[in-house]
């Protein structure tokens, strides 16, 4: 187990994971940890009383765009238009509604503290992170945040207060993502829900590998407030 140190932003290779995914203890959430992190393969869970906890689990759940799944019972809700969407216009509320969440194997509460949902809200400010907003009416019942770099999407939660409403969010980001050639969005752990939507398990060496191949894309730090509009 590798113990990270406040003072010098550093992580050791992925491949030297624990068989569970764990890689390191400690360190910061600072905007330049995070955004090394994701460039690795490695993200941060943990919970509220634990040391940040970084991870890079093998295999790996991912989507390649051209994978996704668009069920017949979605169809209406997109050719009836039932839900809007925005994007980067509430990234806090998108992600305290998603903290809100359990999430599968998690204990003690949820596992987006108070200190993920600063540090997130601060590369949202930065243009590094965004969220995906699904109104009913004048009603927020849905969306995902994550980060973005390069060509790749790093999903990191979703939400939703009705029916298909993040399953409409996600599909929504994926088709617009794929207009703007993005290769790959990582969805981190398997889930039944994601599966549905199309996305499969990667070894770490292929997410890796795509890693390395993602840096040759510059990353534009901006809003996506118009992505949908």
């Amino acid at each position: 187990m590798y113990w990270l140190k406040k003072d010098r932003i550093n992580f050791p290779h992925a491949d030297l994971a624990n068989p569970d995914g764990i890689l390191a203890i400690g360190g910061d959430l600072s905007p330049e940890r995070l955004l090394l992190a994701y460039s690795k393969g490695i993200f941060p869970w943990f919970n509220p009383d634990d040391p940040i906890i970084w991870w890079s689990p093998d295999p790996r759940f991912v989507l390649f765009p051209d994978d996704l799944k668009v069920s017949k019972s979605m169809r209406p809700y997109f050719n009836q238009k039932k839900f809007n969407l925005t994007c980067d216009q509430n990234f806090a509320k998108v992600i305290e509604a998603c903290s809100k969440k359990m999430r599968k194997g998690q204990l003690g509460g949820t596992w987006i503290t108070k200190s993920m949902i600063d540090a997130y809200i601060r590369l949202h400010e930065l243009g590094y992170a965004h969220s995906v907003e699904v109104w009913q009416e004048e009603e927020l019942v849905g969306g995902l945040y994550g980060i973005a770099l390069g060509k790749m999407f790093f999903g990191e939660s979703m939400f939703a207060k009705v029916s298909n409403a993040s399953k409409f969010g996600f599909i929504s980001l994926v088709n617009k993502l794929k207009e703007k050639d993005y290769q790959l969005i990582d969805c981190q752990q398997e889930t039944a829900h994601l599966g549905s939507l199309g996305a499969n398990s990667i070894s770490r060496t292929e997410f890796l590998s795509l890693l390395d191949q993602n840096q040759i894309h510059k990353t534009i730090p901006e809003k996506w407030t118009g992505l949908f509009s």
